[in-house]
């Protein structure tokens, strides 16, 4: 048995990624189901899992304490500070890791990112951690984080230390004039950084993450590709993490991506 766990997770495509990588691999005895689960409850939950349960992923609100719950965690896990990740030992322990750090740098490259000196950042949430750590794989030394609030970015600082990146605070009012870094990568909520499309002037070179995908294509993401910047999606992340947790949970190497792609994506355009 494998699940995602968070709250909301009623929205989550991962059961449909999961359950089709299973189907193709011929795992029969194998499940992936959704689990709403608020951040107090987590504990208890894991707890209540028994030897049959190989696997979780967590979404938001979970990884901070996803990390803290797990016997051991990969490098990349303890230095960004979340675990999207917990897989169970043959002791019955639980192990963390980030795979939205391998995602996110897997897409990246495949969009054409390689290396990345520079990188900007727009929010600085919990998708922002799996950020620094891409950025750190990718050889970027520093990384731009553009936030309302100065505090926010303060939160970051932990993690970019752990990876030896130097971070570079900036105003949201001055979003638009720091997207001339070789990696731009969005995590803001939907709508709020839709004025910005038509505010930058982008540079080639630049490739665009802009992690939303619903609606897809945001205003961001369809002017960058109308001035021909490579754009990679939230969907793109979702699948380029889930393969590495696929191959985690079951030890099947490599995921059977292209059944997984299909599942994910033919969802999607249902939605």
């Amino acid at each position: 048995m494998t699940a995602v766990l968070g709250k909301p997770i009623a929205h989550s495509l991962s059961p449909v990624i999961h359950n089709a990588g299973f189907a193709a691999a011929g795992l029969t005895g194998w499940s992936y189901v959704a689990i709403e689960c608020a951040e107090a409850e987590l504990a208890a939950v894991i707890d209540g899992l028994g030897p049959e349960w190989a696997g979780l992923s967590l979404t938001m609100p979970l990884k901070e304490e996803a990390l803290r719950l797990a016997a051991s965690a990969t490098a990349v896990a303890r230095a960004t500070g979340a675990a999207n990740t917990l897989v169970r030992r043959p002791d019955g322990t639980w192990h963390a890791d980030n795979t939205d750090v391998y995602g996110m740098v897997r897409v990246l490259r495949e969009a054409g990112l390689q290396p990345a000196p520079s990188v900007t950042v727009l929010g600085g949430g919990g998708t922002a951690r799996a950020v620094l750590g891409a950025a750190a794989e990718l050889g970027a030394t520093s990384v731009t984080v553009v936030t309302r609030r100065p505090e926010v970015r303060d939160e970051l600082r932990p993690a970019a230390e752990a990876l030896g990146i130097e971070l570079a605070g900036a105003a949201w009012a001055d979003a638009a004039k720091l997207f001339h870094a070789d990696a731009v990568i969005s995590t803001v909520p939907k709508g709020a950084a839709d004025h910005l499309a038509s505010e930058v002037a982008w540079q080639p070179g630049t490739v665009l993450f802009d992690a939303i995908y619903d609606p897809w294509p945001t205003p961001l993401a369809a002017a960058a590709e109308k001035s021909g910047i490579p754009v990679v999606s939230g969907l793109d992340l979702l699948l380029g993490q889930a393969l590495s947790q696929f191959e985690q949970f079951t030890g099947v190497t490599p995921a059977p991506e292209a059944a997984m792609h299909k599942a994910l994506f033919e969802a999607a355009t249902r939605r």
